[in-house]
């Protein structure tokens, strides 16, 4: 009879919408190698969403009221995370949650908002782009993605207690507003071959992933159809000189969505690209 009682007690609970640990229930059937060297959020100046930004909405008969402006906020708390339950879905802002992405639910910051992480128990520090409302349990004042749990050190017992700090862009990062940094450009150099493209100073600049740089077009050429291969995507060579030598750099896009290239840098980190970098031409 006990123990009948016990399980009955179970299902009822089960029923009645007590959510099972988030360490159980969101993790991926294969933790991803890498993922805890995924590549910060890069801070820039963006609009409020259009969506995701009320003065005020309810969740569970509780009102929660957005904060006009994150400049100088500060708090303590636990973090939690989300991860496969919810990827695929759309956030509070109409964005696609990515848990590979370095993004975070809050309740009432802007949307989006970048804020610094620090873990309270082993000091490790991520940044990340708040683009969801939540979490909505007691006690708990960030949900993070799964990489940026992975990266913080969270994953293990499902939550932290933790200091996030909202990052003021153009104190952060005070060149250019509205792209991540951009490594200062060589002169360009004219060099007819067919794998070669030269940058054109009058084109919009478009985002790319500079993956590496050769003094030989032959070693760039090489990286150029490995990456090819592993990537199924637009590879080039741009060309440069350098103290009037060669100079070639191998680069992936371009992309005008950043989501997209954080994606791509993902997966180069986890192929065994550490040392990429975002260009702009």
């Amino acid at each position: 009879m006990r123990i009948f009682f016990i399980l009955s007690l179970v299902y009822i609970l089960a029923a009645c919408g007590i959510q099972k640990p988030l360490i159980v229930d969101s993790a991926p059937p294969v933790h991803p190698t890498n993922i805890e060297h995924t590549p910060d959020a890069i801070p820039k100046v963006e609009a409020k969403s259009r969506g995701g930004n009320p003065r005020s909405y309810e969740v569970f008969g509780k009102t929660y009221y957005v904060l006009a402006s994150s400049e100088g906020f500060t708090q303590r708390g636990t973090a939690s995370w989300y991860g496969t339950k919810f990827h695929g879905n759309k956030t509070s802002n109409g964005e696609t949650y990515d848990m590979y992405a370095m993004t975070a639910a809050h309740k009432s910051l802007p949307i989006p908002t970048y804020v610094e992480v620090r873990n309270l128990s082993n000091g490790k520090k991520i940044i990340v782009r708040v683009n969801d409302r939540g979490p909505f349990h007691d006690g708990r004042i960030i949900d993070l993605s799964y990489a940026a749990a992975a990266k913080l050190g969270t994953l293990k017992n499902g939550t932290s207690l933790v200091e996030i700090r909202a990052i003021n862009p153009l104190a952060h990062n005070p060149t250019p507003l509205d792209a991540p940094p951009i490594s200062k450009p060589l002169q360009p150099l004219n060099i007819a071959t067919n794998d070669t493209t030269a940058i054109n100073p009058s084109h919009q600049e478009h985002l790319f992933i500079q993956v590496g740089a050769f003094k030989t077009l032959e070693n760039a050429t090489k990286l150029k159809d490995k990456l090819t291969n592993e990537l199924r995507t637009l590879v080039t060579i741009k060309a440069y000189a350098e103290s009037n030598e060669p100079f070639y750099k191998v680069h992936i896009g371009p992309y005008i969505d950043m989501s997209r290239a954080d994606l791509t840098r993902l997966r180069l980190q986890q192929l065994g690209y550490k040392n990429s970098i975002f260009v702009a031409h």
